[in-house]
């Protein structure tokens, strides 16, 4: 099973050194990358649960494309 946990930055070494005294886990932290892009989904899985129930407005594809194409072209 895998879990991610969310441990206060004053808190994480003393909580990470308890979990890799236990020979039956794995610690794996995330990269600044890797954390982006988890958080990323996770957002937009929420955005669409909100969509499905009718708490949001789903945007338009050719908008949303738009959008990205825009921002990728502006840091050329």
């Amino acid at each position: 099973m895998k879990v991610l946990l969310d441990i206060k930055d004053d808190k994480a070494q003393f909580v990470l050194g308890l979990l890799r005294r236990l020979p039956y886990v794995k610690v794996k932290p995330f990269t600044p990358f890797q954390f982006e892009v988890l958080d990323s989904t996770r957002t937009a899985l929420e955005e669409l649960q909100l969509i499905k129930e009718g708490k949001l407005e789903a945007r338009d594809a050719e908008e949303l494309l738009n959008e990205i194409l825009c921002k990728d072209n502006a840091g050329v």
